[in-house]
């Protein structure tokens, strides 16, 4: 039975008072679970993604376990290139593949436009379903990568360290590239309106690995890309915007340009410093160390109070991890996390 209880997440989006701090966890719904794990037996990632009923199931097993005060829908941010006309594939133990990766003006002239509500519907049908089950009690996030995090595993064909194929049309083939951004702009933004209009009551960018880039490069290369989504999804719906992305310490003002309302920290830089970088009129989401998780309940509490301590009870703290829940961490640690935030900060009625 899920209980009801007040908006805690979207007023701190807002930046407005909150009873207590709000708690979520990227990848809350996830290996870690037995939950999840009995279904992952039975059905691939992209199985359960795509059949709706799945979708839903798993993005409410955590909500029934633990008191999060939103969910976030079971997707994956690579179903959009896919339905781009991207051959997608997910390996075991190695993650995702694209079987033809993006190189050539002609791979990225022939990338169709397409309509999320009916080539991605299965998101969609999820998104109702889960909030048809949730009603009132709690907020779903819905979202999408951003257009780099997206060129860059379409570039690379998967994950990649170095990202030589990216950064290399990036630098010497500049209008290829900005045709590639701008047709994932549009469609970056098309998908998370349709979210919205789905039910989704607040919007996450995924921006993974924007770390990788020089202030200079992602001023000149990225920014006014993530600006336009955010641009189009403000002038659609009025929903909150965040943006993720890890390893930003030296992006965190320009970051702040995207004019999303929540940015997203990790664990590299102490939240009260990337807080003053960004500036008291957004909110800020994070920064755990999802490894702390595995340490002993009164490390867990040490690192949250520090956290809490640096947020100083500031309009606008989202407590979360800096990046999502580790397969086989404890779920008893998850829990003792969520509920010693939301003691701690809990105000007197």
């Amino acid at each position: 039975m899920i209980v009801a209880r007040s908006d805690r997440f979207l007023n701190a989006c807002r930046r407005l008072p909150v009873d207590a701090t709000p708690v979520w966890l990227m990848r809350q719904a996830g290996r870690y679970m037995h939950e999840y794990r009995a279904l992952r037996e039975k059905h691939s990632i992209l199985e359960m993604i795509k059949q709706p009923e799945l979708a839903a199931e798993v993005t409410l097993q955590p909500v029934r376990v633990f008191d999060v005060d939103a969910a976030i829908i079971f997707a994956d941010i690579l179903t959009l290139p896919e339905a781009m006309g991207l051959q997608l594939e997910f390996l075991q133990g190695e993650g995702p593949l694209f079987h033809n990766p993006i190189r050539t003006q002609a791979d990225v002239e022939k990338l169709p436009t397409i309509h999320p509500e009916e080539a991605l519907s299965f998101t969609m049908d999820a998104i109702r379903m889960v909030k048809q089950e949730l009603g009132s009690t709690l907020p779903l996030i819905g979202f999408s990568g951003a257009p780099f995090t997206l060129a860059c595993y379409t570039i690379e064909g998967g994950a990649s360290r170095h990202f030589i194929h990216t950064k290399t049309m990036m630098y010497d083939e500049p209008k290829r590239w900005h045709l590639l951004m701008g047709k994932y702009a549009t469609a970056v933004a098309d998908y998370l309106i349709a979210q919205a209009k789905a039910g989704a009551d607040a919007l996450q960018l995924f921006d993974s690995w924007v770390g990788a880039l020089s202030p200079a490069d992602y001023q000149q290369y990225v920014l006014p890309y993530t600006q336009q989504v955010v641009e189009c999804v403000r002038q659609n719906t009025m929903v909150p915007i965040i943006h993720f992305g890890t390893e930003t310490a030296a992006l965190l003002p320009l970051i702040k340009q995207t004019g999303a309302d929540v940015i997203g920290v990790d664990w590299r830089i102490d939240l009260d410093a990337a807080w003053s970088l960004i500036g008291g009129d957004h909110a800020v989401q994070g920064n755990l160390d999802p490894v702390v998780l595995f340490s002993r309940a009164s490390t867990i509490y040490h690192q949250a109070e520090r956290i809490l301590k640096q947020a100083a009870r500031r309009p606008g703290h989202i407590f979360n991890l800096g990046h999502g829940v580790l397969p086989k961490t404890p779920r008893e640690h998850v829990a003792a996390l969520i509920e010693y935030v939301h003691n701690r900060t809990m105000k007197a009625s």
